[in-house]
């Protein structure tokens, strides 16, 4: 079976008026239907233009990427998107910022004006799945920073897309809400099915959520060494297996960096 998203020897350049930024070099990565993975390295390596590649959002200048079997090249409507900002509309309530991708991503968009009841009511759903039931008529300035990235994910997921890109959604977060949003996110991948890239510096954050960490080279990035977490889900960050799998990406990582 040919993987879901699979990147061939990928390679990518920032061009500006400094000259060119070489970003991505000779990617390789190849993730199976309905796989959770994360991708971890220093600063600066290229991780979120992987995440532009794979979206349609950038394209590769050198290799392949495909999603579904499907070459990319373009912005693909199958793809949700979460950052570490969730960038509300102020003048929109909760369950309206969700619905927003709807407004856009066909064939959704044609069946809203007729459908926007069924929509609403989707939201509403998702909204308490995660725990929102009750603030969907609430407006981004009533929510705090936990439930507006909350409400992000929401968003991502609204139009039940088949690939879930995030690029460190919890970030700015607390440690305490940074890890209820783990448990939230990873009952939301159980029940809809979707496969999940995630891009992140916490590495506790990587092993707890995914089925494989890839680990990127500094700039220009490639991956350099995958680490299969083969652990039961939910996860216990304080088991041994689970510390010893978080040592040895940080190893990786000090490696990849020269330090």
């Amino acid at each position: 079976m040919r993987p879901f998203v699979d990147i061939a020897d990928a390679s990518f350049n920032y061009e500006g008026r400094g000259g060119v930024t070489p970003a991505l070099a000779g990617v390789t990565l190849r993730i199976d239907r309905g796989e959770f993975v994360a991708v971890v390295g220093p600063s600066g390596c290229g991780k979120s233009t992987l995440l532009k590649l794979v979206s349609g959002l950038d394209l590769a200048k050198a290799g392949t990427v495909s999603v579904a079997e499907r070459a990319v090249s373009g912005p693909l409507n199958i793809v949700g998107m979460a950052f570490q900002n969730p960038v509300m509309l102020p003048w929109r309530t909760t369950v309206d910022n969700v619905l927003l991708p709807l407004e856009i991503v066909e064939p959704h968009a044609s069946r809203l004006r007729t459908e926007r009841q069924r929509y609403r009511n989707r939201a509403r759903e998702i909204l308490s799945v995660v725990g929102l039931d009750g603030f969907a008529d609430h407006y981004p300035w009533q929510l705090s920073g936990g439930m507006q990235q909350r409400t992000s994910l929401c968003r991502a997921l609204i139009h039940e897309p088949e690939l879930l890109l995030l690029d460190e959604p919890f970030g700015a977060l607390d440690a305490f809400t940074r890890e209820e949003l783990w448990v939230v996110l990873e009952n939301l991948w159980r029940k809809q099915k979707f496969t999940a890239i995630l891009v992140t510096h916490d590495l506790t954050e990587a092993v707890y959520l995914a089925d494989t960490v890839h680990v990127c080279s500094k700039r220009p990035g490639r991956i350099v060494t995958s680490r299969v977490v083969d652990l039961p889900r939910p996860r216990d960050v304080y088991a041994t297996e689970f510390v010893s799998i978080v040592r040895a990406l940080k190893d990786d990582i000090v490696e990849v960096r020269g330090v």
